[in-house]
């Protein structure tokens, strides 16, 4: 069997600034962007060469915008992979990105962890 992830759903409390958080600033791509009714968008997001997205879901209720920054109870919750740590991490800091935890280094590779504009944690690794 030969399965992968395609897109995971990350609540936003807005489309467009959604959209220029994750291009602008994590330098994400835009894939898709159609709307679906006066309400509802299909917004895809993927860093460079990734194969699994980000589909920038907008909360519809109270109860979704409560989980927005939140999805994962507070842990660590997406991994963006890079392939050189330093380079990405001084050109996200000088972008405003707030890393909560300082560079280390790990037998797995370099890795450190910054929150995204909702509050979710990532976890930013440049493998060994």
């Amino acid at each position: 069997m030969n399965q992968q992830l395609g897109q995971i759903a990350l609540l936003v409390p807005d489309y467009d600034e959604a959209i220029e958080y994750y291009t602008n600033t994590l330098g994400f791509h835009l894939i898709e962007d159609t709307v679906l009714s006066d309400v509802k968008r299909w917004v895809r997001v993927a860093p460079p060469g990734s194969t699994c997205h980000l589909l920038l879901a907008k909360a519809a209720d109270e109860l979704q915008r409560n989980q927005i920054g939140f999805q994962a109870g507070g842990r660590v919750f997406l991994f963006l992979y890079t392939d050189n740590f330093y380079r990405d991490y001084h050109n996200y800091r000088a972008k405003g990105v707030e890393f909560i935890r300082e560079p280390s280094e790990e037998a797995f590779g370099t890795v450190s962890v910054f929150k995204d504009l909702y509050g979710n944690l990532w976890d930013f690794i440049e493998r060994k």
